[in-house]
């Protein structure tokens, strides 16, 4: 049998990413969560956590990362089956007046792995009601959706959104929908840079932003635009800017074009701040949500809220 306290430590070390920070967490000496790992070590005869900065999960590491994820999930349901009154933990909000008299909340928290996109637009709105009715803290990581599902797999997160449409293994995957990129300009950057349209020369010459570098939906535009070897083989001056909104405002500013999805743009191509370079040709990029196939109250609560309100708010066919 595991000793949890000695998961707990190892899984503090992964999750803040250094010894002294997961003992502030902890609320323990750094030494003494160094020897709860080490300990956890000796047991299981391998090394769970690389000692570096930040610290990070060996390949044991991220699997028992998991597992104490998936049995803190299985406890909660188990706490709320044993309580007196029979509740789920989710009938009355955290510090409400009808919530238990209780000295201290317990709090389960949830890795979840999000696109900056659907941080900046339709997430929040989607788990606002599953956080005010439940006991739970969300752990959000950013990154690229087609990378989101990486997290997942490795353990790192229970759930994840992602443009990846097969299940990872072991996880259930639900489709979200769809949101459109389109390619947009301030109307002085267009006038500027693209007089005659989106030609190849003004295109190596205009400058471009994408979120980073594993952004691959500016670069799917342009290979819908002129073809695959066409696009390839053009060298674009390109901003990398890492922040969903800041991204926008970079557009909105003159300062480049680029790809943004219609939920951030729609007023903006209201009010005439923004210009579609290319009408008709937008880029669909489908939604996934991925979470574990270990069937909880908790996440189960949390996947049904966000399922539904993107069915809701994205495109679908």
């Amino acid at each position: 049998m595991l000793d949890y306290r000695l998961v707990e430590a190892v899984a503090a070390v992964i999750r803040e990413g250094g010894f002294e920070r997961a003992a502030r967490v902890l609320h323990l000496t750094q030494s003494a969560v160094s020897q709860r790992v080490k300990a956890l070590e000796d047991q299981l005869g391998t090394v769970l956590v690389v000692r570096a900065t930040p610290a990070r999960a060996t390949d044991e590491g991220r699997r028992l990362l998991a597992h104490c994820d998936k049995v803190g999930l299985l406890e909660t349901d188990l706490a709320a089956a044993l309580r007196p009154e029979g509740g789920t933990g989710g009938d009355a909000p955290p510090g409400s007046p009808d919530a238990p008299d209780t000295p201290e909340i317990q709090w389960t928290t949830l890795p979840v792995a999000v696109n900056a996109d659907s941080l900046a637009t339709w997430f929040p709105d989607a788990v606002a009601p599953f956080l005010r009715t439940e006991r739970a803290l969300l752990d959000l990581s950013v990154d690229d959706q087609e990378r989101t599902h990486l997290l997942l797999r490795d353990g790192h997160v229970t759930a994840a959104v992602s443009t990846r449409a097969a299940a990872v293994q072991g996880c259930r995957c639900l489709p979200l929908g769809r949101v459109d990129y389109l390619c947009l300009a301030a109307p002085e950057f267009a006038a500027r840079w693209f007089p005659a349209g989106l030609a190849e020369a003004a295109l190596c010459r205009a400058p471009a932003v994408i979120f980073n570098r594993a952004d691959e939906v500016h670069h799917q535009f342009l290979r819908g635009l002129l073809g695959r070897d066409a696009a390839d083989g053009l060298r674009l001056p390109l901003h990398y800017i890492p922040s969903s909104e800041r991204f926008v405002d970079v557009v909105a500013q003159g300062l480049a074009y680029g790809m943004i999805p219609l939920p951030q743009a729609r007023s903006h191509l209201a009010d005439g701040r923004l210009v579609d370079l290319a009408p008709g040709r937008a880029v669909p990029i489908r939604l996934f949500w991925h979470c574990w196939g270990l069937r909880t109250r908790l996440l189960d609560a949390l996947t049904h809220h966000v399922v539904a309100h993107a069915r809701q708010v994205l495109g679908q066919e």
